[in-house]
């Protein structure tokens, strides 16, 4: 564990000034030059596939391992995921997996007991001295295109993130349209969508499957996360490639997973046997119907 935490003053001045460049920028830009339909493209297209990148990457695939996918989809997300500008999947993978080891204790990086601020963004305020052992990741470690992108994630993330949708805007007559859109705006929504899982996804919402942690789960918070809201599952079955596990649940990330798996370029998706499911949330409505079953037994015998 770190003996201390300095302040990390790149991470505060990006995190604390880019929502207000961001917004500042766009609004003065819409403006003067007005909103035409390539700016949209170019913020959709770079935010749809920089949170898959994070959501099937990142998070269910190279976190959890919870499918294979082939060597093109592992290029598509260490590219995309770079985009994203939510460091290296190597440190990403490494800190999620101390989350779930550690989760609700001293060890989870983003402890919801810190507070929701911390959850959100405070803990990313802070650099560890010494660094955080990165342990817990040796089959990414041994992985060449992972080490790559650990090397050059930031290039990569500059060149992805920032210069193709600048290119998309060349191509339409507004260069810094999509820069400000599919970039500046972009990086900064997504940011805070994913550090919504870390801190909404622990404080607010159902316990349908587990109380042991603070995870929770909330469709609202699915539907602008790519399926990462249903947090309550996700905690007590992280090897299931599903957060939604309900047919009717908004999830894109699992449609996104299958999806692949009908063409050859995903597969071995892990499912958590029905039963399974279904036993933990018969324990847990167990668990939330007996102190109503022992306030009605109280009752009765009062009168």
């Amino acid at each position: 564990m770190p003996s201390y935490r300095a302040f990390n003053w790149g991470n505060i001045t990006f995190l604390t000034l880019s929502p207000i460049a961001a917004f500042v920028s766009v609004g003065l830009y819409i403006y003067h030059q007005g909103l035409h339909p390539a700016d949209l493209l170019s913020f959709w297209f770079l935010l749809l596939f920089t949170g898959l990148a994070i959501t099937a990457g990142y998070h269910r695939y190279y976190s959890h391992r919870s499918y294979e996918c082939h060597p093109v989809m592992q290029v598509f997300y260490l590219l995309f995921g770079a985009a994203a500008l939510q460091t290296s999947v190597l440190h990403w993978a490494s800190d999620h997996r101390f989350h779930h080891r550690f989760v609700d204790h001293e060890g989870d990086p983003y402890n919801i007991t810190k507070g929701f601020f911390w959850a959100h963004m405070g803990w990313i305020f802070y650099k560890d001295i010494p660094p955080r052992s990165l342990e817990n990741v040796p089959d990414l470690k041994a992985d060449r295109l992972v080490m790559w992108q650990h090397r050059y994630h930031l290039p990569l993330g500059i060149g992805v993130g920032f210069i193709l949708p600048f290119l998309i805007g060349i191509a339409f007559g507004r260069p810094w349209g999509g820069f400000l859109w599919g970039g500046l705006l972009r990086v900064v929504l997504g940011h805070h969508g994913t550090f919504l899982i870390n801190s909404a996804g622990h404080y607010t919402g159902r316990q349908l499957y587990t109380d042991t942690d603070s995870s929770r789960g909330t469709s609202w918070l699915a539907f602008v996360t790519l399926g990462e809201g249903y947090h309550n599952f996700h905690h007590a079955f992280p090897g299931d490639y599903r957060n939604g596990v309900l047919r009717c649940d908004w999830d894109p990330t699992k449609w996104w997973i299958w999806g692949l798996s009908r063409i050859g370029l995903t597969w071995r998706l892990h499912r958590v046997p029905a039963r399974s499911i279904q036993r933990a949330q018969m324990r847990m409505k167990h668990r939330q119907d007996l102190p109503l079953l022992e306030q009605k037994s109280r009752q009765g015998r009062e009168v």
